[in-house]
């Protein structure tokens, strides 16, 4: 396993992280009426969509590099 996948794979675990943890402050935002967990959802969907744009830098960047 090369630096290079485990890099995307980290990024892609990363990624769908911060998009569960929004949903999640999202559906609970509904129950509590909380504006904590609203800022919150949408910092974690911001970080979502960062790490998105930063794989899609890395992969043009080092698409030179093989995955193995």
């Amino acid at each position: 396993m090369s630096l290079k996948f485990f890099h995307i794979f980290f990024i892609s675990l990363s990624t769908l992280c911060a998009f569960g943890f929004s949903v999640w402050l999202f559906l609970g935002t509904g129950a509590s009426q909380s504006g904590e967990n609203m800022l919150g959802g949408i910092a974690s969907a911001l970080v979502g969509i960062g790490l998105i744009v930063y794989g899609v830098r890395f992969l043009r960047k080092f698409k030179h590099i093989s995955f193995m």
